[in-house]
């Protein structure tokens, strides 16, 4: 299987890329630097361009299968408002739409969409916008994301997460729709496992689970 990865060069992205070869995954990674990449593999691809540009998602994408797009701004940010993963999601599902590949799944945040109900009221309404003002301008981009996504024609699968922790994998990853068993974080590992998990699975097409430990 052929399989286009956004994204490849930052905390998720590289477990997910590592994960993706070792199962044998034909990938294609579109970078801003090349020298981002230290991985040496017979089935990788590493191409230099941005994904704000249409024209270097075009050629990413031609010929491929599936697409893990887990893009972010780089840990925190600078804490300023953003629309960086809205718009480059934008042209991925443009071109995958137009090249009709038609599986994508994509990272997103517990706190998005429906799953801010997950929360507690004191984390939505003291801590997140007073103590954490960076997660919401991440989350509020997220918030422009997922429609994005969810009203596109593509088979799609947004994975909700809470904190990522580089931790050991404790071969376990809970799923949910409504919240239930949501805990607070999850092992790198498990995570990249759940990711690249769904491009072969059918149970979560057009769902955005939150995943945790």
């Amino acid at each position: 299987m052929k399989l286009v990865i956004f994204g490849a060069t930052g905390f998720s992205g590289q477990a997910i890329l590592k994960l993706a070869l070792s199962k044998g995954f034909q990938v294609t990674v579109l970078v801003r630097n090349k020298s981002g990449i230290t991985i040496q593999n017979e089935n990788l691809t590493v191409i230099q361009g941005n994904v704000l540009n249409s024209d270097d998602v075009k050629k990413v994408l031609e010929n491929q299968d599936t697409v893990i797009q887990c893009l972010g701004v780089g840990g925190k940010g600078d804490g300023k408002p953003t629309t960086f993963i809205s718009d480059a999601t934008k042209i991925i599902v443009e071109e995958m739409e137009k090249q009709h590949i038609n599986r994508l799944i994509a990272m997103s945040n517990v706190g998005a969409g429906n799953s801010l109900a997950f929360q507690p009221w004191f984390f939505t309404k003291i801590i997140l916008p007073y103590f954490m003002k960076w997660l919401k301008v991440i989350i509020d981009d997220k918030n422009r994301m997922e429609p994005i996504i969810m009203n596109s024609e593509l088979d799609w699968t947004i994975v909700r997460c809470p904190n990522i922790v580089d931790k050991p994998a404790k071969g376990r990853c809970n799923a949910t729709l409504d919240g239930k068993g949501l805990k607070l974080s999850i092992t790198l590992t498990d995570l990249s496992k759940f990711m690249v998990d769904q491009l072969k699975q059918t149970a979560f097409i057009k769902q955005a689970p939150s995943v945790s430990n």
